[in-house]
């Protein structure tokens, strides 16, 4: 049996968390309709949220709870499913990921899946968000990881053969927090329920705008900053006016062995949050901020409330001095500044993209095009 499996797990009640939690599920019905239109009759939505999992259940998907809600960990729970459902190819989609896929890609996702030798198919082999997975049985011989992240690695040290889909915007992009929902809305991206979503929100934030404006200016110079994907980054410097730079820290946050931090993070802890900002100002036109690995204490986050209400610019909710401190400098600067998670300097920017284009007339490239000579 080839089957889809979306594992779903709310985020703390409250605001800003539930805000991200309702976008997450709205994205997750248009991927069920992305794969209902494909024609994939069996998909299992494993979630603790008992609304939630209602809900879709009258919707032509089968609800699971988890076996373990409170020490959840993703590697026990797929193969429990793969086992007791009997699933031979498993498309594993991640809660938030996948709801730009459209049918053709879903249906890529099946063949793949429907291969009878082991193999895997990621949207990000390096950090995983979703993945078409064949021979899915031979996983029960397979310590997987207790987060989806680091299940490129596992299977390939398991021997699977592994395979990356293209980076294009339905592929990298995935909700993780508001900044996320903020720069979908923006570009209005995503199915029916995500998009009716974005309207009911009134989703807005203050500097993407004037950012994306600067994407097709040829005079304007844009910092990324975070988990920056050098191959998303090439990409992206292609298809901008702009000239672009990076400070690319952080990759594998959350594998870090030591957790020895990131220069950056020694630099704002010497100089300050505001020298940071007048050095940056000082030398670009607007900035991509993915704070989570520069901000980390120890490889530590504070909770998602305080992140995410840094997302949202809103330092008075910030508990975390740090995130508060830093929330505000990105506030008030003098450049359009957009701080967000790893998905902002990864899927985001394929929407930015796609955003700063509408209504231009300007060639698309800052580069000429290369022949073959």
């Amino acid at each position: 049996m080839i089957a889809a499996v979306i594992f779903y797990r709310a985020a703390a009640k409250g605001f800003p968390e539930e805000f991200v939690s309702a976008g997450r599920r709205a994205f997750t019905r248009d991927l069920v309709t992305s794969l209902q239109q494909a024609g994939l009759a069996n998909i299992f939505l494993l979630t603790g949220e008992e609304e939630f999992g209602s809900s879709m259940s009258g919707e032509g998907v089968q609800w699971i709870r988890p076996k373990d809600e409170g020490a959840f960990h993703f590697g026990r729970e797929l193969q429990a499913v793969v086992r007791e459902q009997g699933i031979s190819g498993v498309l594993y989609f991640g809660g938030g990921s996948g709801g730009l896929l459209t049918r053709n890609q879903v249906s890529k996702l099946i063949s793949f899946a429907k291969v009878k030798r082991p193999a895997a198919l990621f949207n990000n082999f390096y950090s995983c968000d979703f993945a078409a997975i064949s021979g899915a049985k031979e996983l029960e011989n397979v310590e997987l990881p207790s987060i989806d992240n680091q299940l490129g690695f596992t299977l390939s040290a398991a021997g699977f053969p592994c395979f990356s889909v293209p980076r294009v915007a339905a592929s990298q992009f995935d909700i993780d927090t508001p900044t996320d929902l903020l720069v979908l809305a923006a570009a209005e991206q995503g199915g029916m329920a995500t998009q009716a979503f974005c309207r009911q929100q009134g989703l807005y934030h203050p500097h993407i705008l004037e950012l994306v404006d600067r994407l097709v200016d040829r005079e304007a110079h844009i910092y990324l900053i975070g988990r920056v994907n050098p191959a998303n980054w090439a990409w992206f410097e292609r298809e901008v006016a702009c000239r672009t730079s990076g400070l690319i820290e952080g990759r594998g946050l959350r594998a870090y062995p030591n957790r020895s931090g990131t220069i950056i993070a020694k630099t704002i802890a010497q100089a300050g949050i505001e020298t940071f900002f007048r050095w940056l100002t000082g030398v670009a036109d607007g900035a991509l901020i993915d704070t989570r690995p520069i901000l980390a204490r120890d490889g530590n986050l504070p909770p998602a409330s305080d992140r995410f209400a840094s997302d949202l610019l809103l330092p008075e909710m910030i508990s975390d001095p740090l995130w508060a401190e830093f929330t505000r400098v990105a506030r008030a600067a003098e450049i359009p500044v957009i701080i967000g998670g790893h998905s902002l300097v990864s899927g985001g920017l394929y929407l930015l993209t796609e955003l700063c284009w509408r209504r231009k007339e300007l060639p698309r490239r800052l580069h000429p095009e290369t022949i073959d000579w």
